[in-house]
């Protein structure tokens, strides 16, 4: 079985704003540029065959997809749906988008600039409209219209193993970078744990810490300020976010050997608490749970706290949307496409499922976050006015941060496997982003 991962708070997950406006798409099969998918008005006269693009591969080889669609059905009789799940989801259906079948429905490829959504993705409505309803509509909104609806949306933090954490007495979350630090150094010296795990030989974990931006400031304009100035000036928040970093690295609080990482086999290790820490999304909570049943723990021992950082002594924490699901422009079944998009958000029950962030306004936290709640973290979602400009400026300066290189390149050095420094890291980084930017005008 292929296991699942989130981009938001993948993820990104991902900056998740950055993951959906990567370029590299070109269209040639689109053909039908503005078309919309209007909502069904009577369920009963939906009809079609629609197929549909998913990443859960997981959820389709166990017959978890299945049971969705078996749901639906009993809502739109006369509509079948069909799941594709794909392995290599990013670079699959960036191929497949060259032509005009690319299923009924999917999830929205980060290798689609935003700018060309209404090429390949048929309208679900105004911006006005569905904001009234829904979270995240700004990340796929082109000229006021709507052209992909996400699931569920997550948060990042650090996944903790309570009983580890215990261990080491240590009872309250950390509210500053050095405390953070302090209690790693308590569970390395009072457990047999890895106080932290940084997952550096898959990567795409390392794309996480990005998602950190606005938790340290609780600043919804946190992702348009990179659009000027230097996001690695001394006080500047991606500066402390890859500090902590580079500093759990360089005290040896992480594993011996990061080039030696597994995803697959950390999931086991960390419900057994050999592991105390990681950085990740909201969405791992339940694979780590699900971990913890297969070996015998607690699943209840698997915590989530957010980056340790107050403002006025709160914390904040930013949420973000998962994949958005979107219409094919070319699908013959339009209005059973945005019927499924429109079931599946609303009603298949798919964000508690997965212990996430409903997109619906006003819905409950999933009782995983209720901690959240009783420490009384402020949710905030970064504005996404200055999107597309951040992420000409992160193209051109070649550093990534929806991408694993450089926090790799930061690990490298602080563990001492290359030459180099913190400051002199963060001075490149700095140096290559206000370069593009000057070069960009902003």
């Amino acid at each position: 079985m292929t296991s699942h991962r989130h981009r938001t708070t993948g993820a990104a997950a991902l900056l998740a704003a950055a993951a959906l406006l990567v370029s590299g798409c070109t269209g040639s099969g689109a053909s039908s540029e503005g078309a919309d998918a209007k909502a069904a008005d009577d369920p009963a006269k939906v009809a079609g065959s629609i197929t549909v693009l998913t990443h859960r591969t997981d959820w389709v080889q166990d017959g978890t997809m299945k049971k969705y669609a078996e749901e639906f059905r009993k809502v739109y009789p006369k509509v079948t749906v069909k799941f594709d799940g794909i392995t290599d989801y990013e670079g699959e259906v960036k191929i497949r988008m060259n032509t005009k079948n690319y299923g009924d429905v999917l999830m929205i490829p980060g290798a689609v600039k935003r700018n060309d959504y209404p090429k390949f993705f048929a309208s679900l409505g105004s911006r006005g409209e569905r904001a009234e309803k829904y979270r995240f509509t700004d990340f796929t909104t082109v000229g006021g219209k709507v052209y992909g609806q996400t699931p569920l949306g997550g948060t990042a933090g650090f996944l903790y193993n309570k009983k580890v954490w215990a261990q080491a007495g240590i009872t309250d979350w950390a509210t500053t970078p050095a405390e953070f630090i302090e209690d790693l150094k308590a569970i390395r010296s009072k457990t047999k744990a890895v106080p932290y795990y940084t997952n550096f030989k898959d990567m795409w974990p390392l794309t996480a810490w990005t998602n950190a931006l606005g938790s340290v400031s609780c600043d919804t304009q946190a992702n348009n300020r990179l659009a000027s100035g230097d996001p690695w000036a001394k006080g500047s928040e991606l500066r402390t976010i890859d500090t902590l970093l580079y500093d759990m690295v360089h005290e040896k609080l992480v594993e011996k050997d990061p080039s030696t990482t597994n995803w697959e086999g950390s999931k086991p290790q960390f419900a057994k608490g050999e592991i105390a820490t990681m950085w990740l999304g909201s969405w791992a909570i339940s694979q780590f749970r699900a971990a913890a049943e297969k070996v015998g723990t607690d699943p209840a021992d698997i915590g989530f706290m957010p980056f340790p950082a107050q403002v006025d002594g709160r914390f904040c924490a930013v949420a973000a949307p998962d994949y958005a699901q979107a219409v094919n422009v070319n699908s013959p079944h339009k209005e059973a496409a945005r019927a499924w998009i429109d079931w599946f958000t609303d009603t298949s029950g798919y964000a508690a499922d997965n212990l996430s962030l409903s997109p619906l306004k006003g819905a409950p936290l999933p009782d995983v976050l209720k901690p959240y709640t009783d420490q009384g973290v402020t949710f905030i979602e970064l504005n996404q006015d200055n999107a597309v400009q951040v992420n000409e400026i992160d193209n051109a300066a070649e550093v990534g941060l929806a991408k694993p290189d450089y926090r790799q390149d930061l690990v490298d050095v602080a563990r001492g496997a290359t030459k180099g420094s913190l400051d002199g890291v963060l001075a490149g980084l700095s140096e290559r982003w206000t370069g593009a930017a000057r070069a960009a005008g902003s």
